[in-house]
């Protein structure tokens, strides 16, 4: 089995990271390459999604924040239009009282 510094398709930069220019689809040289490069890929995928918690935790206070704010808002629109909503009900009551009246 070769080893991926001794592939062509593998190039190391001067702080030690590795570039694979291998895929999988054209130009793999053994079976145990396919299984490597999908660790790698896997690895790839757990690093960006701690990447993204990671943001999520730096947003969250904000989320929160923006959250209690939109609450506030919807709070006070409704406690603004609540006097439409009781004249209307108010109204209805009284249809519903004269109907009564007169059966």
């Amino acid at each position: 089995m070769i080893q991926c510094k001794d592939c062509e398709f593998c190039q190391a930069e001067a702080e030690g990271h590795k570039i694979f220019k291998c895929d999988p689809f054209t130009n793999i040289k053994e079976p145990e390459c396919i299984a490597k490069w999908q660790l790698i890929r896997l690895d790839m995928l757990v690093a960006s999604y701690h990447q993204m918690l990671k943001w999520q935790r730096k947003f969250s206070p904000l989320q929160d924040k923006i959250m209690r704010y939109m609450q506030r808002e919807m709070e006070d629109i409704d406690e603004a239009e609540s006097w439409k909503v009781d004249d209307q009900e108010d109204q209805e009551e009284e249809e519903e009282e004269d109907s009564k009246e007169e059966n």
